[in-house]
């Protein structure tokens, strides 16, 4: 069984940096995509980013606006959200998730597989 572990959340200044890591055991990293959700209180689970598994290629939420960057390490096992120019609107808990397959990313029901993901606070 795959699990996913989130580190790297905290809290941060408006017009900050954080790095997200999201560390994965039980299952070969190589054969998942990887993804990156966001949800804040009273609001929908929200795409951030993702990694297909069969060419490295990066998407991204629309609201990412150049100011976040997904990249994975198969070597660690390890997915990175790097995340800059950081706004109070960016406050949420993080998620990873990784799905076996490579449709629909953006969709959190792709997924088989979650971390309990991490907080993010960006003060004004």
């Amino acid at each position: 069984q795959v699990q996913l572990v989130e580190s790297g959340g905290g809290l941060v200044q408006a017009g900050g940096s954080l790095r997200l890591s999201c560390a994965a055991s039980g299952g070969t990293f190589s054969s998942l995509s990887m993804g990156w959700f966001r949800q804040a209180p009273g609001k929908e689970r929200e795409f951030v980013a993702a990694i297909y598994k069969n060419d490295g290629r990066t998407i991204y939420g629309e609201f990412m606006k150049g100011r976040f960057t997904m990249s994975g390490d198969g070597a660690k096992n390890t997915a990175y959200l790097q995340m800059s120019s950081l706004r109070p609107e960016d406050t949420a808990v993080y998620y990873c998730a990784g799905s076996r397959g490579s449709e629909l990313l953006r969709r959190p029901h792709n997924y088989e597989y979650w971390g309990r993901g991490t907080q993010v606070t960006v003060s004004s």
